[in-house]
């Protein structure tokens, strides 16, 4: 008696398990609205009634796929701030994210969902924010969630070409220098006015007048 209770435990455990991934996969595929029950269970290899007795409806079962990562709250030094979230967002690439791309393809037709991403997104801004004295720290730090964010969304969910099949490690290593760029406030040299003569450059790169 006693083993038949347990296997059927595990038994639920596992249909669970099922309905939970095939409802990530499907949600971060198709969205919140485009995704039935019914297709999450026929995914699952369940029945629908199953799904809704587990989970009790599509919203609560979304609510426990569609959750946006939240990592260690970043702080030290600029460089040490910008290293982890680079970090971070490395992780983001080598590992698909369905339960934050499930959230990300749903946020703008489900409005909790677009209230649970913009928090998350500002709850890391503003840890990373801590670590920069400036007053525009805040703006540094939106720039940053931005190229992570849009990097994420043009891999997943558009599939940009050269993104979408590129190293994560090659992808963070391009990025390394615009992250700790606009973490120091530094923008580096800036374009110069065609045919202007203050456009020539020295040995060392750096910039020398030209005399008239």
């Amino acid at each position: 008696m006693g083993s038949e209770a347990v296997s059927r435990a595990e038994q639920r455990r596992r249909t669970q398990e099922r309905i939970l991934a095939a409802a990530r996969r499907l949600f971060a595929e198709h969205g919140y609205d485009r995704t039935t029950i019914r297709a999450i269970a026929t995914e699952a290899r369940t029945d629908p009634g199953l799904v809704m007795r587990y989970f009790g409806s599509k919203e609560k079962l979304f609510a426990q796929v569609a959750v946006v990562d939240r990592h260690e709250p970043p702080g030290g030094t600029p460089d040490q701030v910008a290293e982890l979230l680079l970090a971070a967002l490395g992780a983001k690439l080598a590992a698909e994210p369905t339960g934050a791309l499930a959230a990300l393809r749903s946020m703008f037709t489900h409005p909790d969902t677009a209230a649970a991403v913009r928090e998350a997104m500002l709850a890391e801004q503003r840890h990373a924010a801590e670590a920069i004295p400036d007053e525009d720290a805040d703006l540094r730090t939106g720039l940053i969630g931005a190229l992570t964010l849009g990097t994420v969304i043009a891999r997943y969910l558009v599939g940009l070409d050269g993104l979408r099949d590129a190293p994560p490690e090659k992808i963070v290593a391009l990025l390394r220098e615009p992250f700790h760029s606009i973490i120091h406030g530094d923008p580096g040299p800036g374009p110069t006015k065609p045919g202007h003569k203050d456009d020539a450059r020295g040995p060392d790169g750096t910039a020398r007048r030209v005399a008239d």
